[in-house]
């Protein structure tokens, strides 16, 4: 062992910060290009709305696809390489939206950044489980996921600044860059996990993630709705700060983990859960009928208050069912899920779009998320599944 790897081992803090450095430079990076990519699909592409459904949503064709696969290096190759590995090509997909490949060009670099972000965080999340203590492995999940939402907090508001200070190229410029120096951090970072690649592997799909993955996966759609459409939805009706509503959504996800982080580690991951994707569900329900920026805000906040408790509760779900072996494997199962709602909610609110508005896309979306709350009702929320055992805790 180094004597870095027993710095990092001494001190996990450290070690924890590296990991949330890493995922949080990868997902400024995803931000910002979120509120650009539907102006330049109807702008310089002259497409229409399902062309921006189609590239908003395609990353998540590679990561419902290959997040398995990256669990299932996790697991016997280790967690630094699979995240060094990932956030270089987040990289690279920025660096591939510059040779202005048209629409073929977009999604070619959105599959590449489903492949990379799907490994930096299916990886990143069972680095961060290996190092909790599991008393409180839902809270620090959940602390951990703030990478995520700030990074997507923080993206958007600065895709938006550079775009109209710079232009289109420095947008993609930084999207590339800020993983790349992510990738140079994870480098640093000791991992304690020493993977057994002649172990009898954990089935690629993880049977133990998949009720909790499903449930995901529809609350997702209403995700994939506000990213793909919150900014067309607004310009439509006069009231514009699209990015602004999203920021205030992905804003609300730190805020409550910070304030309510330790619900589902207190009261069970599974009631939770359903109170949490119901939140979701009626501030879609208030975006759709905002006809000004005030009503829009509190419906993105109530979005993000929903969604802040709602991937930690199933997470730990999912991982608390499975041994420390095999959690990058259940990681994997559990956000292929989540890709596939993306994957599948964008083209279906483009399509949604074409056929009614931009308001019947969110109405379906909120939908969408009371039949998650259903699933997570009917199958997960029964004595003994709704927290995980004790052992795994």
């Amino acid at each position: 062992m180094s004597a870095a790897e027993e710095h990092g081992q001494r001190r996990p803090r450290l070690s924890f910060a590296g990991v949330f450095a890493v995922t949080f430079l990868g997902l400024i990076a995803v931000g910002s290009v979120l509120p650009v990519l539907p102006r330049y699909v109807h702008g310089p592409l002259h497409e229409g709305d399902v062309a921006v459904g189609i590239v908003i949503g395609s990353y998540a064709i590679t990561g419902l696809l290959l997040r398995p696969i990256a669990g299932r290096l996790a697991d016997t190759r280790g967690r630094k390489p699979t995240v060094v590995g990932g956030a270089l090509l987040v990289a690279l997909s920025g660096f591939l939206y510059l040779p202005h490949l048209g629409l073929a060009g977009l999604v070619l670099a959105r599959l590449v950044l489903g492949a990379g972000e799907g490994a930096v965080y299916t990886a990143g999340s069972a680095w961060i489980v290996d190092m909790a203590p599991a008393p409180r492995r839902g809270r620090i999940l959940g602390l951990y996921g703030l990478a995520v939402w700030g990074g997507l907090s923080v993206g958007p508001l600065l895709g938006e600044v550079l775009l109209h200070a710079f232009g289109y190229a420095t947008v993609w410029i930084v999207a590339g860059a800020l993983p790349l120096a992510g990738a140079v951090i994870a480098t640093r970072i000791a991992d304690p996990f020493e993977p057994l690649p002649h172990a009898e592997p954990h089935p690629l799909i993880a049977p133990e993630a998949v009720r909790p993955g499903l449930a995901v996966a529809l609350a997702s759609v209403g995700y994939a709705t506000l990213a793909a459409f919150i900014v067309l939805l607004l310009e439509e009706r006069g009231v514009g700060h699209g990015a602004t509503v999203f920021g205030a959504f992905a804003a609300m996800i730190v805020i409550a983990r910070l304030v309510a982080g330790h619900l589902p580690d207190r009261f069970g991951p599974s009631p939770v859960a359903i109170g949490a994707v119901l939140i979701e569900a009626a501030g879609l329900c208030l975006i759709a009928l905002a006809n000004g920026l005030p009503l829009a805000l509190v419906g993105g906040m109530a979005m993000g208050a929903g969604f802040s408790l709602l991937n930690p509760s199933l997470m730990l779900i999912a991982v608390g069912r499975v041994s420390q072996a095999a959690r990058g494997a259940a990681m994997g199962t559990y956000t292929a899920f989540f890709d596939a709602g993306v994957g599948i909610g964008a083209p279906l609110a483009g399509l949604t779009v074409a056929l009614t508005s931009y308001e019947g896309a969110f109405f379906l979306a909120a939908a969408i998320a009371v039949l998650s709350a259903l699933l997570i009702l009917a199958t997960l929320h029964r004595p003994g599944r709704g927290r995980p055992p004790a052992s795994a805790r």
